[in-house]
């Protein structure tokens, strides 16, 4: 079979699972990119099958579910959800979640950065847009190489963070989601992060960061998330984003 660049397909030696994009094809192997999970592979093009468009996750179900999740009384009131400064190393992913952010009349400021490039970048935009909420993502892969286990992101990640705590150090004043597929959870956490990926070192969906940005910042302010609705949120649930029970960012008034 023919395969060109752009197309969609899967692995059926990983049981069709991932949908991925061509993005280059060189001799008889394909660069692959998750049109939905935050993941790049590359494959022998005999082991790859072409998909439908259909089979795609439909962003507009997730942000509709998001809206029955958190109904809000507009009647009376009128709220100020938190603010997201959501830095990605992937830009497809990055307008994706900034769309995401819009429908859910969030204000959010998006920047595509190279996971290498965060850190040295993060502190002068901390100081411009002021967030409650701080997303660090893009791309990441855990390796096993002999008797080590090495990441391709986590360290990138992990200095970020350290320069967001460095900048405020108040995990509710400033409330950081970071990591991406497979990364390393524990560290991100230790490091501060107050929600991260990934527990079991799976792949995350494209949309995860933003979801628990999302319902973060929507909800109310010195109040206790609920940690587990929260998560239960993401694709993969508790196997791909865990965290800290921490207070929402969204300030009520009235009279609306």
């Amino acid at each position: 079979m023919l395969f060109n660049i752009g197309d969609l397909v899967t692995r059926k030696s990983h049981n069709n699972d991932v949908i991925f994009e061509i993005i280059k094809i060189e001799d008889k192997t394909a660069y692959l990119k998750g049109k939905d999970i935050r993941l790049y592979a590359d494959s022998h093009i005999n082991d790859l099958v072409l998909t439908p468009n259909e089979n795609l996750d439909n962003d507009e179900e997730n942000i509709n579910r998001m809206k029955e999740l958190i109904s809000l009384d507009r009647s009376e009131y009128f709220y100020l959800p938190g603010k997201i400064l959501h830095i990605d190393g992937d830009n497809e992913y990055l307008e994706r979640c900034i769309k995401f952010y819009k429908k859910l009349n969030i204000m959010a400021y998006g920047l595509k950065i190279d996971e290498k490039d965060i850190s040295f970048e993060l502190e002068k935009y901390l100081s411009r847009f002021k967030p409650n909420i701080l997303v660090i993502t893009g791309h990441d892969a855990m390796y096993h190489r002999k008797d080590k286990i090495t990441y391709k992101n986590s360290d990138n990640f992990i200095k970020a963070i350290e320069v967001a705590r460095n900048y405020e150090d108040n995990q509710e004043r400033l409330i950081i989601i970071a990591g991406a597929c497979q990364s390393n959870y524990e560290e991100l956490i230790k490091a501060g992060a107050n929600f991260a990926s990934s527990p079991k070192r799976v792949n995350i969906h494209a949309l995860d960061p933003a979801i628990i940005a999302s319902s973060i910042a929507l909800s109310d302010r010195n109040i206790p998330i609920d940690l587990l609705s929260i998560i239960d949120r993401t694709k993969y649930k508790e196997e791909g984003v865990g965290g800290i029970i921490t207070n929402g960012t969204m300030y009520k008034g009235y009279p609306r």
